[in-house]
């Protein structure tokens, strides 16, 4: 079991080492576009080019972050005993949430969570799980914090494997496709 969470914790260490690489810096243009200038702290209300840019980085981290925990699930998840893929996504995303600007949530959808903490927390989280529920493929508002911008977003989370009912037995209900889960994402707009 130890060599099991020493490869997921390792994985997913590697997922997002990769995922925080990529380029996201602001060029000269970029940082005229979205009103910075010096000696002036200017809001301004983001384009529609630096929401695309932000959009783009939700869809490389949830194909990333997803691709991981299908990967450690399928290699490192043998029994019930062993650390679950999905709690070393919960781990990641608080280390993540904790260290920077970027906030990841790993969300139940069920209604019969696995730990109560991973359950919706504001309204943006809530009306994403219903729609989500009811089909949608994606959720997402711009909101500003502390005068700075930022791309709210959710993606389903769906059962992909049978290894996932070993933990989660509610699983096995799920219809194909429906999701069980979500990930929350809250990053800046650059």
């Amino acid at each position: 079991m130890k060599r099991s969470i020493f490869f997921a914790s390792t994985l997913l260490f590697a997922a997002l080492i990769l995922a925080l690489s990529h380029p996201s810096m602001l060029t000269e243009a970029n940082a005229q576009e979205s009103g910075s200038s010096e000696g002036k702290a200017v809001e301004a209300k983001p384009t529609h080019q630096a929401i695309e840019r932000s959009r783009d980085k939700v869809k490389m981290l949830d194909n990333i972050f997803k691709q991981t925990i299908v990967l450690v699930t399928d290699k490192y998840v043998h029994d019930e005993d062993d650390f679950a893929a999905g709690s070393a996504a919960v781990l990641l995303f608080k280390n993540i949430s904790e260290s920077g600007d970027n906030k990841v949530r790993l969300i139940d959808a069920t209604g019969d969570p696995y730990e109560t903490a991973n359950v919706a927390n504001d309204e943006f989280e809530k009306e994403g799980i219903k729609k989500l529920k009811l089909g949608a493929k994606g959720h997402e508002a711009v909101v500003t914090r502390d005068g700075k911008p930022f791309l709210r977003a959710m993606t389903p989370v769906p059962v992909v494997m049978q290894k996932c009912v070993m933990c989660h037995a509610h699983y096995a209900e799920a219809k194909e496709g429906e999701p069980i889960g979500a990930i929350s994402y809250t990053v800046p707009i650059q």
